[in-house]
């Protein structure tokens, strides 16, 4: 009997970071998911402004997967002409195709929230997205009326929503507005700020909710 493998999730870092900087931050979740899950980080396809970080790495920009304004991103914002969605999508499907196959997507913050839109293209019968559930931790909605086509029903796609209560940069109620856009979420909410938790509870969470898609398991 073949031995289970690892599930992997293709991972979206948030605004600002880069695939390179979201592995270095990750580090406690990866080995709390050693054994049970693999995360592949990819790099948004957007360049940030220079000066939009206080320690620019030269050959390692920030980066961004779509703009509320030009070389600007607000979560609460409603922009009018949001920019660079399409070429992101494009950017998940390519590494979905190029480096899969991937059982899931794992989100923190703008990834988490560009997850969500994936979720939706996924549970519309998208092919481009082949993926069974979505991991999002301090996601959102986007506010953008351009963008309100992903939200109009609920997405039947399997979700499990970490919520910091302390989150200064995207809001408790933020994330949890946008679990309720989906069908039967999974919550957790955890006391500390914008970070991905890897803690004993969290960790439990997680594993959890994995467990429902490892190969073999069924679902």
């Amino acid at each position: 009997m073949a031995e289970a493998r690892p599930l992997r999730l293709l991972a979206l870092h948030g605004y600002r970071p880069s695939a390179r900087r979201f592995r270095q931050r990750t580090g406690a979740l990866r080995k709390a998911l050693r054994g049970c899950a693999e995360l592949v980080a990819i790099d948004a396809p957007h360049p940030l402004p220079a000066g939009a970080e206080d320690d620019p790495d030269g050959d390692d920009p920030p980066r961004g997967w779509w703009f509320s304004g030009p070389g600007t991103f607000e979560a609460g914002e409603a922009a009018a002409a949001p920019a660079g969605l399409e070429e992101s999508l494009s950017a998940v499907a390519a590494a979905l195709a190029e480096h899969g196959p991937f059982d899931g997507l794992l989100g923190f913050s703008q990834g988490a929230a560009l997850a969500a839109m994936v979720c939706a293209l996924r549970a519309r019968g998208d092919p481009r997205f082949p993926v069974a559930f979505a991991v999002l931790v301090a996601g959102f909605a986007s506010r953008a009326p351009a963008h309100g086509h992903f939200y109009r029903e609920p997405i039947a796609l399997p979700t499990l929503h970490i919520v910091g209560d302390t989150d200064a940069v995207i809001a408790a109620p933020l994330s949890r507005q946008l679990a309720q856009c989906f069908v039967e979420p999974v919550v957790l909410t955890h006391p500390g700020g914008h970070f991905i938790p890897a803690a004993a509870a969290q960790k439990k969470a997680y594993l959890e909710f994995l467990e429902r898609f490892c190969p073999g398991r069924g679902q």
